[in-house]
């Protein structure tokens, strides 16, 4: 009786000899080759700006000086999210270059590259075939572009590298059992953790690649060296989720899923992202936000298949374990964000593709893994397997590209999202909220408004929409949508301080304050409602203790030019001109192309008695804006007493 046929497994049985790295290419030549070409396809972003939440992580104050250094480490809450070690890379980057973003995107290119490099270095390791195509195809795939076109997302490029250093020091301390190996690698996933908590899951995945390697699990020498990485990877995913619920928000009507719903979202968001990874089309910043409804049958598909496909799989392995282990380390990293556990990004859309950045990789080496073996046993030509790899690439580079240009700039990157999915209230949110920045707030309003209509009582974007309502006059039409934000999120400091300047215009000063120091008491670092609250106080006629806090501001931010521009004017307001001449010329130091620091200055020359400086100011404001009417008159009125 002739022995049932199998086919090849995937994998090769390794070599404990063969370098890891061993093959026609030397690895300093193949890493070369990687970041050549990442640099290439992510090029169009390279000089992008900083977006959406960017400037949170590079540009805090407790990212700029040595004393926050210590609050990185030290203070929960003193960054958008407790990962101390990527802050620090931050830290350590904003001393370096500051706020020149092209440094922030060269870094994240190098992890990105190293990564792919430390992906084949693996892959050989554990004798995967086609593990060099992996790592470029890794490299190059347009579902990583969201993770290395956006700064913010280091966390995912720099946790990602050490996830792999870690991974490779544990297959190194499996050949001797060595202590100082053992270190190493625990070392290389504390790291990992403390940089993003999702790499929580690697203890998981080195298990089932044991078993995918030996077709068991070995309690003494696999699963019980890595209960102490499970132990810490548990408890710092449940910090995780504390902090999501608690510090972040993600709390709420937004989350208020039931257990069969989240199955049910479970099954979708493993079928999408493998979908985006076989098929990487219509990729966008926020993709529309399901409905998950159990009544609905085809939702119940996705899970379906999904079980499916793993029974299969299951079946399968008696034959080759490795597409069970692929799937099983796909769906095993993306569980943190599966929607078991409540995470904030779920408030816009249940997926985004720098979610599975992390989890793309096992995928990934399967796929590449079975077409290199696939074209070995068709027998084609030897040159056919590396055209059609040549092709694939230039492909995935080519889509790189085309999406790495929208990350050019916050007003590109939501236009573009818009344009796919209109319906986004969070893009047209942010668009809003980067307009008004620049000064087009009626279109700023206009956005803010259909976000608003998309998502009623948003506080944010009551919030924002208020501040552009106060900028154009409309204080009025403001108030309302500035009360309900604050009933809504009684915390939001920043709520609070638009509504002060909503009371302030409408002449209800007292309000104003209160609302003013209502906000620094939420807020201590909140800069603009500092400010505010001294400004208000100096026009009550409380200047000492609008002084306090101008000193405050400049202990806490040297740099800003509105505080100088206040103290100044309090100063004025005392009349105290010669006082008040410092702060303001610091102010135009920090701003001297603000017209209205110079139009501040002149007049309080003017009121020193020093009408030729006051000329000057006047005169540097109408080469600013020829048009500026106040400058030209004042002008005029001081030639016509010559």
């Amino acid at each position: 009786m002739k022995p049932p046929h199998r086919t090849a497994p995937l994998r090769a049985e390794p070599d404990p000899t063969a370098a890891p790295t061993s093959g026609p290419w030397p690895a300093g030549a193949i890493f070369a080759l990687i970041l050549v070409g990442t640099l290439a396809a992510y090029f169009p972003a390279l000089g992008g700006d900083f977006l959406w939440d960017d400037a949170g992580h590079v540009t805090s104050p407790a990212l700029q000086s040595l004393s926050g250094l210590w609050r990185i480490w030290s203070e929960v809450g003193a960054t958008q999210q407790y990962y101390p070690l990527l802050h620090t890379a931050f830290w350590i980057e904003h001393q370096i270059w500051g706020d020149a973003t092209v440094g922030y995107h060269l870094i994240n290119v190098l992890w990105h590259s190293l990564s792919a490099f430390l992906l084949i270095v693996i892959l050989r390791r554990v004798a995967v075939p086609g593990a060099v195509l992996a790592g470029f195809v890794f490299a190059l795939h347009p579902v990583c572009v969201e993770s290395v076109a956006w700064i913010a997302e280091q966390k995912n490029t720099l946790s990602t590298l050490f996830y792999l250093a870690a991974a490779l020091a544990w297959l190194r301390f499996e050949d001797d059992r060595r202590p100082a190996r053992y270190l190493v690698a625990s070392l290389w996933f504390v790291a990992a953790l403390l940089t993003k908590t999702v790499t929580a899951t690697l203890p998981a995945a080195l298990l089932v690649v044991a078993w995918w390697r030996c077709g068991r699990l070995s309690w003494r020498d696999q699963v019980r060296p890595l209960l102490p990485w499970l132990a810490v990877g548990v408890a710092a995913g449940l910090g995780t989720a504390w902090f999501e619920s608690v510090q972040i928000g993600a709390a709420g009507d937004a989350f208020a899923l039931g257990p069969v719903e989240r199955g049910l979202l479970a099954g979708r968001v493993v079928c999408f992202y493998l979908g985006k990874l076989l098929w990487p089309a219509e990729l966008i910043f926020f993709y529309p936000r399901w409905t998950i409804d159990a009544s609905a049958w085809w939702q119940w598909l996705f899970p379906l298949a999904a079980w499916v496909l793993v029974a299969g799989l299951a079946v399968w392995s008696r034959r080759d374990r490795a597409p069970l282990a692929a799937v099983l380390l796909f769906g095993g990293t993306l569980f943190p964000v599966l929607g078991f556990v409540n995470v904030y990004p779920f408030v816009f859309s249940y997926v985004a593709d720098h979610l599975q950045y992390l989890a793309s990789l096992g995928m990934i080496a399967l796929l590449t893994a079975a077409a290199t073996r696939g074209f070995a046993l068709l027998r084609w030509p030897r040159w056919s397997g590396p055209t059609v790899a040549a092709v694939a690439l230039t492909t995935f580079g080519g889509l790189t590209w085309r999406q790495s240009e929208m990350y050019r700039d916050v007003f590109v990157l939501y236009e573009a999202t818009l344009a796919r999915n209109p319906a986004s209230w969070v893009a047209h949110l942010n668009l809003g909220t980067a307009l008004d920045e620049v000064g087009e707030t009626e279109q700023s309003v206009h956005h803010l408004q259909r976000a608003l209509e998309l998502k009623p009582g948003f506080p944010e974007t009551l919030n924002s929409l208020g501040n552009g309502l106060n900028r154009l006059g409309r204080s009025p039409e403001a108030l309302p949508l500035l009360e309900q934000a604050v009933r809504i999120e009684p915390r939001f400091a920043s709520a609070h301080n638009t509504l002060g300047v909503a009371l302030m215009a409408l002449g209800r000063m007292d309000e104003g304050i209160e609302k003013f120091g209502r906000a620094v008491q939420l807020n201590p670092s909140l800069i603009i409602a500092r400010v505010n609250l001294g400004w208000a106080l100096a026009n009550r006629g409380r200047f000492a203790e609008a002084i306090e806090h101008f000193e405050q501001v400049r202990r806490m931010q040297p740099d800003s030019a509105d505080a100088e521009l206040k103290w100044g004017l309090t100063l004025a307001l005392q009349r105290r001109p010669e006082a008040a001449l410092p702060h303001l010329r610091r102010a135009i130091e920090l701003e001297p192309e603000n017209p209205g620091m110079r139009e501040a200055m002149g007049r309080v020359l003017l009121e020193a008695g020093r009408r030729t400086e006051a000329m000057e100011q006047f005169e540097a404001i109408l080469r600013l804006d020829p048009n500026h009417t106040g400058a030209r008159a004042a002008l005029d009125r001081l030639r016509s007493l010559r």
